[in-house]
């Protein structure tokens, strides 16, 4: 009897082993097909469905989920029949002939009188003219390179020749960028441009001059760049500087690879938006909390950032505060949306009529928007977190509608800051936004040659994004950072810890002639501002390229 017992027992036993055992089998085969299920509709979605995270117009589910939310969660609206296609009438209305555009009136202009083959063998004085045809053709002149040779010539007064002594007069010579270089403001302002702005790799521009018949290493033009973000880094401390009084900042990074000699390593760039203010860029080995302490170490305000673990240790001491991004939020919920559409469609009827109050009230005052975001946005948010609550535990472990419902659950709190105050944004797209020129470019150049190299990407995208954020043109604008008196005013300054640089780049109208860009170095020293202006002609008037100065023109 004991034997028959303890024989039951082992069986029972093993049969309780190979049920746990095939259970975790098929826990690790939901996994593994969970996983490769939403691979594949990642994979469906890059190359065949459309990128942007919008449902149809036309979705009845979407329709009536922010119907019911709308009335208060009442009894859901009977849908209209399958073969009814809601219509609507559009009133008349009148509108403007198109009509084409041409060149503005101050571009450059080519006037070409053609003469009939009669009129040119008898002569004008046999013909009266009755009238004219006009029309313009748009063509474009191929870009050119200008030795320009700089002389400076000695002066002595002519009542001195027989004096013992004899002072020599002659002119400062010119505060290049780079110092004994070849290269002027504007040929490096046009490399840089079309390297960072244009995507341009170094070997492609160097066979652009090649075919302009100037041979231009792409060492050299990589030598140039490293050196010219050397002299502009005192601009980029300052941008930071200030962007650092902003009350929030918002911030995201993305990879890039690091030339080695066997193998590339892995870096990171750094994007960092003052929103209306400047767009920096800096770059870090590692994608790690001290990358993150180093970027903003200093910083005291909110932070609009993802929910990674890199920044967690930031909101400990509470000097900075998390803002959660409610777009990283909406993206998981469409992730899920294959495979659970009707609670995903819920969710998102909940976030799209968020986004629908943000979008009404984006250009209103910061009172007006705390006060419609507490009396619309805040029931909403309130309900959509408690049906994130409610659905939890009735989805599927592991599942995208779980990792979804679990993000918006674990970022409430930083998810709901946005509510607190009007300033702050409701998603981190702006940083998404600005760092796709280091993606766009990263197809093009591929990799960096250098930790310096990525530092001269950094130092001028931040410029070029900055000029980008405010309607500057990057071209005018990095010829008046390079131009003879602000590379002056920036080496003078370098060592000024106690004044704080910023720029602003405008365009000067004060001549109709000679619209050219204009730089602002404000100084705020000893309590006021002092503001220098540097017009591009006036360089290429100290240069010797640019037409003759006024005799009334103001002086310096």
């Amino acid at each position: 009897m004991s034997e028959r017992v303890a024989s039951s027992i082992v069986e029972s036993l093993a049969r309780l082993e190979a049920l746990q055992k095939a259970q975790r089998e098929r826990d690790e085969y939901k996994k593994l097909y969970t996983h490769l299920r939403e691979e594949n509709e990642r994979l469906k979605h890059g190359l065949l469905g459309k990128k942007a995270e919008k449902l149809p117009q036309n979705d009845a589910q979407l329709s009536l989920a922010i119907l019911g939310l709308m009335l208060g969660g009442g009894e859901e609206p009977t849908p209209p029949p399958a073969d009814e296609e809601p219509t609507r009438v559009i009133p008349e209305h009148t509108c403007k002939v198109p009509k084409r555009r041409g060149p503005s009136d101050d571009w450059p202009r080519v006037y070409i009188e053609l003469i009939p083959p009669e009129v040119e063998r008898e002569g004008l004085d046999a013909f009266d003219i009755i009238g004219q045809e006009t029309r313009c053709v748009l063509e474009r002149r191929p870009a050119s390179c200008v030795f320009v040779e700089v002389v400076r010539k000695k002066f002595v007064r002519k009542a001195d020749k027989q004096a013992l002594e004899t002072t020599v007069f002659i002119a400062d010579p010119l505060q290049l960028p780079i110092a004994k270089g070849i290269a002027g403001p504007g040929l490096l302002a046009e490399t840089i441009v079309k390297r960072w702005c244009d995507h341009q790799p170094l070997h492609r521009q160097e066979g652009i001059f090649a075919r302009d018949g100037l041979e231009l290493a792409r060492s050299t033009l990589s030598e140039w760049h490293i050196m010219l973000a050397a002299l502009a880094a005192p601009l980029i401390e300052a941008m930071k500087a200030d962007a650092f009084l902003s009350p929030y900042l918002c911030t995201d990074a993305t990879g890039v690879l690091v030339q080695a000699p066997e193998r590339c390593k892995n870096g990171h760039f750094w994007v960092l938006v003052a929103p209306e203010k400047h767009v920096l860029f800096e770059f870090s080995q590692s994608h790690d909390s001290d990358a993150t302490a180093k970027l903003l170490e200093g910083y005291r305000g909110y932070l609009v950032a993802d929910a990674h673990i890199v920044y967690d240790h930031l909101y400990r001491g509470g000097q900075i505060i998390e803002v959660g991004c409610w777009a990283h939020c909406r993206r998981y919920f469409f992730k899920a949306l294959a495979s659970d559409p009707d609670r995903a469609k819920v969710a998102l009827a909940y976030l799209a009529a968020l986004f629908k109050i943000e979008r009404a009230i984006a250009n209103e005052t910061r009172k007006k928007k705390e006060a419609t975001r507490d009396k619309k946005s805040r029931p909403i948010v309130r309900d959509f977190f408690a049906w994130c609550r409610s659905e939890q535990d009735l989805v599927l472990d592991d599942s995208p509608m779980d990792t979804a419902i679990g993000y918006a659950l674990n970022q409430q709190k930083a998810l709901e800051r946005f509510l607190e105050d009007g300033r702050l944004p409701m998603t981190n797209n702006i940083s998404e936004r600005n760092l796709r020129k280091e993606a766009v470019g990263r197809k093009n150049w591929l990799f960096v040659g250098s930790e310096d190299g990525a530092t001269a990407n950094t130092t001028f995208i931040s410029l070029i994004a900055s000029c980008e954020l405010h309607g500057v043109s990057p071209q005018l604008a990095q010829d008046g950072v390079f131009n003879e008196r602000s590379v002056k005013d920036i080496k003078s300054h370098r060592g000024d810890d106690g004044a704080r640089l910023s720029f602003r780049v405008t365009v000067s109208l004060e001549d109709p002639n000679n619209v050219g860009a204009v730089i602002a170095i404000l100084l705020p020293c000893a309590g006021h501002l002092r503001a220098e202006w540097a017009k591009t002609d006036d360089a290429l008037n100290r240069i010797g390229i640019g037409p003759p100065a006024s005799q009334n023109s103001p002086k310096e």
